[in-house]
């Protein structure tokens, strides 16, 4: 396998408020997104050679973006991959820049769940009539908590305060991160205390249904500094994906998922990690669920398999711990509209890697990792980013 490293940047980012955004529309998403990037990079719509967006809204193809960001006569391409799709979008346009076809592409995710009255991937959406039939996401997810507690012999009681603590965490990040859709304090006792959604999972250890949108402009890493002097360059994404249904993959422990694995090793492979939980600064995953984080710790080769209690107990992925994981409150203080929550964490790599974090600062953050899990589930992506420039002089194509 060939390596992404260092031949791509990142010159502009742009995030929208996440939350019940009644009141604006898919276009208003895009439009607030994308505008943050144009002006982050110091860019207009008319330098875009080509778009990648992400949604799970079929049928759309690339014309809403178009008619939303006033691209003309350029190629536009819609993607989707499940809970990845925002990740596939900033993997084709870094692709399509590094084929040496384009020089600046714009990748953008988006999605407006609460208008459609359900969660972003539907009640009852298993493939299979019989075996996936009424599948839910917290109740895939409620069998890896309950296998997890079993397996390693954990009483429900303190699994479920294990859980909390991932959720108290991520929360307090929340509240650092102005464009989140929850910025509120919650205790273990709170999380502890809520309603069951999927035993053992409490509506505390689920993500919220969000509308937002998110938005990366990229070029090639030998133009980077034209734009700006400290761009933030791609150092590695790797992408799995595998058969979906869990009965149809033999030998399927529940313990966790072999698609975040590969992808991680891909990515690690490029970079020339050997260690990531010394070698990167910070991470932010897919916690869809509390549990999810907890194997995710695991799968991405930050503690051994069986680890991540004793790792949540000890504090190692707070803010001010060993490697910060969801250092903006991830998925659970964001919500996860499907198509932008790709984006939406590699927008906090990249904030935290120009030093831009504010309160959530990570000090001397130069190397970071984003993540995104999918399917019921085996479709992952890790994206690693960094601010170390590459070795060539920057040359050639300069702003319009």
């Amino acid at each position: 396998m060939g390596t992404i490293k260092d031949k791509v940047a990142i010159i502009g980012m742009g995030c929208s408020k996440f939350g019940e955004r009644w009141e604006s529309s898919t276009e208003d998403l895009m439009i607030e997104a994308a505008y943050e990037a144009y002006e982050d990079a110091g860019i207009s719509p008319g330098d875009i050679d080509a778009a990648w967006v992400g949604t799970l809204r079929s049928g759309e193809g690339g014309g809403p973006v178009a008619d939303a960001l006033k691209l003309r006569n350029i190629p536009i391409t819609r993607v989707e991959n499940w809970c990845a799709t925002g990740h596939e979008a900033l993997r084709n346009a870094v692709f399509g820049v590094a084929s040496g076809m384009y020089d600046v592409a714009l990748a953008i995710g988006y999605e407006k769940l609460k208008d459609t009255g359900s969660g972003g991937l539907g009640v009852g959406r298993g493939q299979s009539p019989v075996m996936g039939a009424r599948a839910t996401a917290p109740s895939y997810f409620s069998f890896i908590a309950n296998r997890y507690f079993h397996n390693y012999g954990i009483p429900e009681d303190e699994g479920k305060e294990l859980l909390a603590q991932i959720a108290v965490k991520n929360h307090h990040n929340g509240t650092m991160s102005p464009k989140a859709h929850f910025q509120k304090e919650i205790t273990i006792e709170q999380v502890l205390k809520a309603p069951i959604i999927a035993w053992p999972l409490g509506l505390f250890d689920c993500c919220p249904t969000t509308d937002g949108a998110a938005c990366a402009i990229v070029c090639r890493a030998d133009l980077a500094r034209n734009f700006r002097q400290d761009p933030v360059y791609i150092k590695g994404i790797g992408f799995s994906v595998d058969s979906m249904l869990p009965m149809n993959r033999p030998g399927f422990d529940y313990l966790g998922f072999e698609a975040n694995q590969v992808a991680a090793r891909q990515a690690y492979e490029q970079v020339g990690i050997r260690d990531p939980r010394k070698e990167l600064d910070l991470a932010v995953v897919h916690d869809c669920f509390t549990i999810t984080e907890m194997v995710i710790y695991e799968d991405l080769g930050f503690t051994h398999r069986g680890g991540g209690p004793e790792e949540v107990r000890a504090g190692t992925f707070t803010l001010e711990g060993e490697l910060p994981v969801n250092t903006d409150g991830g998925l659970k203080s964001f919500g996860h509209p499907v198509g932008a929550s790709g984006l939406r964490t590699t927008y906090e790599i990249y904030t935290q890697l120009q030093g831009r974090a504010g309160p959530r600062q990570v000090k001397d953050a130069s190397l970071g990792l984003c993540h995104t899990l999918g399917g019921p589930p085996q479709v992952a992506c890790v994206t690693i980013l960094g601010n170390e420039s590459p070795t060539k002089v920057d040359a050639g194509r300069k702003r319009r």
